[in-house]
């Protein structure tokens, strides 16, 4: 893409100080602000988990966003769109809003550890709020870099049902992996949850076993570039990223403690 990328969209499963500290919401928290200040453009998003306290973090509603809804399983579920500051960072953060789905208190299992049935289609909800949203917005990123599992529907959609649409038209994905990767399996309707728009049944034939790896991999079908972002992805994961052709970032322990990541990072959105 040379030199072209000047608007960044990321993607995020976590974001500190929204949820606690941890390898993901580190980068989600520093990388925008670092890629900002190398004079890109940049907008951050989110899921409004219901811990995430608004009146503390100054959450509130984007009205002109929001109103949309959404149809999953024939239902129709109210799209609500937030946004917060981070002041030290000179940034906000968009966050992706459902009664259904984000407002119980945990974020992707219940009090008793157990992998919530409805995570599937939370994920589904949460890609196609980000990429409606940002159609209102009427802005068009070069890169879409995408964090965390409930991210992973995300490049399936841009590549198949939203790539017609001009603000996307020169949007590339960029895949963030981690070790967050589920190890339940998703509901078993997953594949039939997921079709939208031009998303066929044989798009998604990888989910007929709906792991967590494997919608892992297909997001890695429709990424443009990936980024090994913790030193604890899956094997099989990894060797699936290097036999796909796609540019690829090594993990880097010491550029992530040090900061030097942001620039590892800037220059990979060039290549891509």
């Amino acid at each position: 893409m040379g030199d072209s990328v000047k608007r960044v969209l990321f993607v995020n499963s976590e974001i500190f100080p929204y949820l606690p500290e941890s390898e993901i919401s580190r980068i989600g928290r520093f990388l925008p602000q670092g890629i900002q200040e190398r004079k890109k453009e940049i907008r951050s998003f989110m899921p409004r988990y219901g811990c995430i306290n608004e009146r503390k973090n100054q959450l509130h509603e984007v009205i002109r966003l929001s109103g949309m809804n959404i149809i999953i399983n024939d239902v129709d579920r109210p799209l609500v769109i937030k946004v917060a500051s981070i002041p030290a960072a000179r940034m906000q953060v968009y966050f992706i809003d459902n009664e259904d789905y984000f407002h119980r208190k945990q974020v992707f299992c219940d009090e008793s550890g157990k992998f919530f049935e409805d995570n599937a289609e939370r994920a589904v909800f949460f890609a196609r709020g980000v990429l409606e949203t940002v159609k209102k917005l009427r802005w068009a990123p070069d890169i879409i870099h995408c964090h965390g599992w409930i991210t992973q529907v995300l490049p399936l959609y841009l590549k198949k049902a939203y790539i017609d649409d001009p603000i996307f038209s020169n949007s590339k994905i960029i895949l963030s992996l981690y070790g967050d990767t589920p190890e339940t399996d998703f509901s078993e309707d997953f594949s039939s949850k997921i079709l939208y728009g031009g998303v066929g049944a044989e798009d998604v034939s990888i989910l007929s076993e709906p792991t967590g790896i494997n919608l892992a991999k297909l997001a890695v079908l429709n990424a443009d570039g990936v980024i090994f972002g913790s030193g604890d992805i899956p094997e099989e994961l990894m060797s699936f990223c290097r036999q796909s052709g796609l540019p690829l970032l090594p993990y880097k322990e010491d550029s992530l403690k040090d900061g030097s990541f942001v620039d590892d990072y800037n220059n990979f959105y060039d290549l891509v």
